[in-house]
């Protein structure tokens, strides 16, 4: 703002009342989105304000609406919905300035890949004509030499927040786990001979990190991808990764409360039952039956090993 402009700071809401009365809107907002944790954040503000005004009657209402914010955080516990991201990428010179740029878009909380794959390719079909939009349908890194300069691709993946280690120390609710999230990732299985998937031995898998402009939740849905990051995983790490994830699992369906035996049935038959073949038995037989010759490994064969020892132990 620049203040010889005539009538800037004259305005109703370049006040005192007028920013309370903003941020009053501004906590209901909030409240109405379903991120109560913000509301507390934004009467954090007001408060002290009110509390200098000695304004009882408003002081009671804001608590009142304190204590519903935080109601509801306690009783919606895992229940929220806080959206899905797709990373979109677009191929082609029909697409002018999009021409391979990619977005991380965010859509509401259960949306399938099928609903957003329909409407992106409705919304650039009307533009260019039906025949000229093409999705792809793997995730996999996109060759343009292949690709037919006459028509417009668009390449979507789902892909999920991702935090570092030392991230998740601080992101403990679920809120946190889901508010201001710039990073995101999404995985290819691949085989060096070309296939997606193969034998346990030679699974190999991309794990492919994109960092976006601004954090979500933002003013758009859409935010620009400024940079992207990638680490092959060798099929024991890929070995390592699943066994933790399985892990997880069965420590989160054990600690259930109050407990629940169907869902912890199905994570016991998903990560001990012998009808599949790329279970944890399997997994033992193909990488830990001998020590690896080559001692870059061994790092990775005593993570697995722990890995094992935590299974069975949960």
């Amino acid at each position: 703002l620049s203040p010889d402009e005539d009538g800037i700071c004259s305005g109703r809401y370049f006040s005192e009342s007028g920013l309370v009365e903003l941020l009053e809107q501004a906590a209901e907002l909030f409240s109405t989105g379903g991120l109560y944790e913000t509301v507390n954040e934004v009467y954090k503000i007001v408060i002290p304000i009110l509390e200098a005004h000695r304004d009882f009657r408003k002081l009671t209402l804001t608590h009142s609406k304190l204590q519903k914010a935080f109601d509801s955080i306690i009783n919606k516990g895992q229940k929220r919905m806080f959206g899905t991201y797709f990373r979109v990428g677009f191929y082609g010179s029909k697409f002018g300035d999009l021409d391979e740029q990619e977005f991380v878009y965010k859509e509401p909380a259960i949306t399938k890949l099928p609903e957003i794959s329909h409407r992106l390719e409705g919304f650039y079909g009307q533009c260019f004509g039906e025949d000229a939009v093409e999705v792809i349908k793997d995730s996999a890194p996109v060759d343009k030499r292949k690709l037919d300069p006459n028509k417009a691709y668009i390449q979507i993946t789902f892909v999920e927040p991702y935090f570092d280690e030392y991230e998740m120390k601080d992101r403990v609710t679920y809120f946190e786990k889901n508010f201001n999230i710039c990073r995101f990732m999404y995985t290819t299985p691949f085989t060096m001979d070309g296939r997606p998937r193969g034998e346990l031995s030679e699974q190999y898998k991309r794990n492919t990190i994109l960092t976006t402009m601004h954090a979500f939740p933002y003013i758009k849905t859409r935010i620009n991808v400024i940079q992207r990051e990638e680490f092959i995983l060798t099929p024991i790490e890929v070995a390592i990764e699943d066994m933790r994830k399985k892990t997880q699992e069965l420590t989160a369906a054990t600690n259930q409360e109050p407990p629940d035996a169907k869902m912890l049935q199905m994570v016991l038959q998903g990560s001990v039952g012998a009808t599949v073949n790329q279970g944890p038995l399997e997994v033992a037989q193909v990488f830990l039956a001998e020590i690896p010759a080559d001692p870059k490994l061994y790092r990775h064969h005593n993570k697995l090993r722990l890995c094992f020892k935590e299974f069975i132990m949960r």
